[in-house]
């Protein structure tokens, strides 16, 4: 998928979740007989996923542990994000480092706590220097792009309105009156589905944002194809090995799976694909990767995923190197 198309694509999904979210809001207002204008819902809709965004920063470094890395600690990687800043044409983000075994890295910031990259000391322990460029090339496409902005606001609908969808069905089940409780009920499981259909746009947008951030990685490192290519198998086969040591931690560190380069819940499935032939230089499994062909079943369970299939996501690298 070229540039032009990932740009329409993603528009047009954030179009779809907004025009969609304020239909259903101002549904359910009416229907609670609350008679406000669709520019007061839209406010309203606005003002709760701003607050949203700017206290989710300080959500997320509670949960993954996150600390600034000063440049003492590491300044090779704090020049590698400057340089990369630089070539991005953004400000340099503040370097972060999150204290959790799982390789990944992500991009996240508000107003209030500035734009900022976090990386995992299982990332740093687990690539080399020029799979976490590539990495890090990525991370910086998300600023680049205002992704950060753009997944948090459309997150938060799909679980704003499964809530919706449960207050009804407990008023349902609760409320006086078996005819009214039974309205209330059927508009919640209504509601409740809603939520269901809107968590799949998405995940569309999220997988197309993935995307759209390994291009960026590309056109800014050196050899950023197979550098990423190599960095995102090296993460896979260690989330997987990392999973199967402490599975609790595991669920404990994907709330925010979104926000990672690859998703840890799928390190499994991803691992299955890439061992095909068992191969173990780095290179050589990327080749017979490439060569794998996606099932009908990968296909089907991409949908309900955050990031692309990774024989897809490999393949759109090759293609753009």
């Amino acid at each position: 998928m070229n540039a032009w198309k990932l740009r329409l694509s993603m528009a047009a999904t954030l179009a779809v979740i907004f025009g969609l979210s304020t239909l259903v809001f101002a549904v359910v207002l009416t229907l609670a007989g609350i008679g406000l204008s669709l520019v007061t819902i839209g406010i309203l809709v606005v003002a709760m996923n701003i607050g949203q965004w700017l206290l989710g920063p300080y959500l997320i470094g509670a949960i993954y542990k996150v600390r600034e890395l000063k440049q003492a600690e590491n300044p090779e990687l704090h020049q590698t994000v400057e340089n990369l800043s630089r070539k991005s044409g953004i400000s340099t983000p503040k370097l972060m480092l999150a204290q959790i075994p799982l390789p990944n890295a992500f991009a996240y910031g508000s107003p209030l706590s500035g734009s900022r990259i976090a990386v995992t000391s299982g990332l740093l322990k687990s690539l080399d220097d020029g799979e976490v460029e590539a990495v890090i090339g990525h991370e910086l496409g998300h600023l680049k792009h205002h992704d950060v902005q753009a997944m948090m606001v459309v997150s938060f609908l799909p679980s704003l309105f499964y809530f919706i969808g449960y207050t009804f069905m407990l008023s349902g089940i609760f409320g006086g009156g078996a005819k009214k409780g039974g309205s209330n009920a059927l508009l919640g499981l209504g509601f409740m589905a809603f939520s269901w259909v809107l968590t799949l746009f998405t995940l569309y947008l999220s997988r197309l944002r993935e995307y759209y951030a390994d291009r960026h990685s590309v056109s800014v490192v050196d050899n950023g194809a197979e550098k990423l290519s190599t960095g995102l198998v090296t993460i896979v086969e260690e989330s997987q090995r990392s999973s199967k040591q402490n599975r609790q931690q595991q669920k404990n560190t994907t709330a925010f799976k979104a926000l990672f380069i690859a998703d840890p819940d799928r390190a499994n499935a991803d691992s299955a694909e890439i061992h095909a032939n068992q191969i173990a230089d780095k290179k050589e499994l990327l080749k017979q990767t490439l060569a794998e062909k996606p099932t009908h079943k990968d296909n089907f369970t991409e949908i309900f995923s955050t990031h692309p299939n990774i024989i897809k996501r490999l393949r759109a690298l090759q293609e753009i190197s």
